[in-house]
């Protein structure tokens, strides 16, 4: 971590398995209706480019740019330990200073974060894909971390997607039989991020899938849950959160993960006390907020999706590879 060498043939080899990695996402329907979604959601901001990267620019760097962007960005002062176990804190600070006490910061100061401003303005992405499934995402920009009304879309989110209870799967998926995958989901980003509902289906029903998936996102919006169903989400949502802090390794990395976002591993106790507490009418209000006008991006077989969209109030169509307009 401290002085790595960047041997050229690993690093060759590392770029080879990257590429493979990138090539078998673009062939997967999903991937690429995600990847094109961060596209129009994101444009030049790091949200919009796949974190394997590009073709282009895996096959453009060199031993010497990984060197160069080491010395940058791994410094004692941006380094945050997090560790768990069966260990004191005087005893854990002790080997960490053992450890790594000798690391001189550099004189230079860190890099500052700069990221460009981000506004809602949906749009529709169409990728013309041979295959035997459509895909369709419909997502909504969201806040940050750091906002006070992520737990609640949090829940929102896990109300929608989560599991073979969540309401898209026993409506879209066993009462309608429209899905063969269906979920939701709003990662935890340090910017802005994206609260996405999805569904896989056969190519013949994209019409009906889109006008579904947006159907159960306005009912958050126009309707107070039932308080068995707000109850329930919040156990379930609550119930796998503590199943994700099982092992150590778990706990670490949730704590890391916490102060690494600048919320402080107090956060922990923080998000879990602000989901028991939100309200229905709460949600519904936040939900209000964020989830009216939804980017759209659609994977399939042009000739059979593109005659069923010219009847949906769906937003502007941004140009792209392998896109087509409404006929």
């Amino acid at each position: 971590m401290r002085s790595p060498s960047f041997p050229e043939g690993e690093v060759n080899r590392e770029k080879t398995l990257t590429l493979q990695a990138i090539r078998s996402q673009q062939e997967q329907p999903f991937n690429v209706a995600f990847e094109r979604l961060r596209q129009v959601m994101y444009g030049p901001h790091p949200y919009g480019v796949s974190i394997l990267g590009t073709p282009e620019t895996v096959a453009n760097l060199t031993p010497a740019d990984l060197i160069a962007y080491h010395a940058r960005h791994f410094r004692p002062d941006c380094l945050i330990v997090s560790l768990s176990g069966r260990i004191r804190f005087a005893e854990a600070v002790q080997l960490v200073g053992a450890t790594l006490g000798d690391w001189p910061a550099p004189l230079t100061p860190p890099p500052a974060l700069t990221l460009p401003p981000l506004c809602s303005q949906p749009q529709t992405s169409f990728v013309d894909r041979d295959s035997q499934q459509a895909i369709v995402m419909l997502a909504y920009l969201a806040p940050e971390a750091t906002s006070p009304d992520y737990p609640t879309l949090k829940l929102l989110s896990s109300y929608l997607g989560n599991g073979l209870s969540s309401r898209l799967f026993v409506e879209l998926r066993e009462k309608q039989g429209l899905a063969y995958d269906v979920s939701a989901f709003y990662p935890t980003r340090l910017d802005r991020s994206q609260f996405v509902v999805y569904l896989g289906t056969a190519p013949q029903n994209t019409e009906i899938a889109i006008a579904s998936l947006r159907r159960e996102v306005e009912r958050l919006v126009e309707e107070v849950l039932e308080p068995l169903e707000w109850q329930g989400a919040k156990n379930k949502l609550l119930g796998q959160y503590a199943l994700g802090k099982q092992t150590n390794a778990e706990i670490a990395q949730v704590y890391g993960w916490y102060e690494t976002l600048g919320l402080g591993i107090d956060f922990d106790q923080e998000f879990q006390a602000r989901i028991a507490a939100v309200t229905a009418p709460q949600a519904q209000a936040i939900a209000a907020q964020y989830l009216q006008q939804p980017y759209v991006s659609l994977v399939g077989p042009q000739a059979i999706i593109a005659p069923q969209l010219s009847g949906l109030a769906l937003p502007p169509l941004v140009a792209g590879p392998g896109q087509h307009t409404k006929s």
